[in-house]
């Protein structure tokens, strides 16, 4: 199951620099992650600062 980012974003754009699979874009007020991309390897969880990715 893809992770998904949650309200908590802040927008700092952590997650989508280190994405491997280029899966996470800048979204409306958060960023959003393509489920047709992720991969589920939780970078985007481990270097998020405040844990908005979380497995959906």
């Amino acid at each position: 199951m893809a992770y998904q980012i949650s309200d908590e974003c802040i927008m700092c754009g952590a997650c989508e620099a280190e994405c491997p699979q280029g899966a996470i874009s800048e979204g409306d007020g958060k960023y959003q992650i393509d489920p047709d991309k992720c991969i589920d390897c939780g970078v985007c969880a481990e270097t998020c600062p405040v844990g908005a990715p979380q497995q959906g």
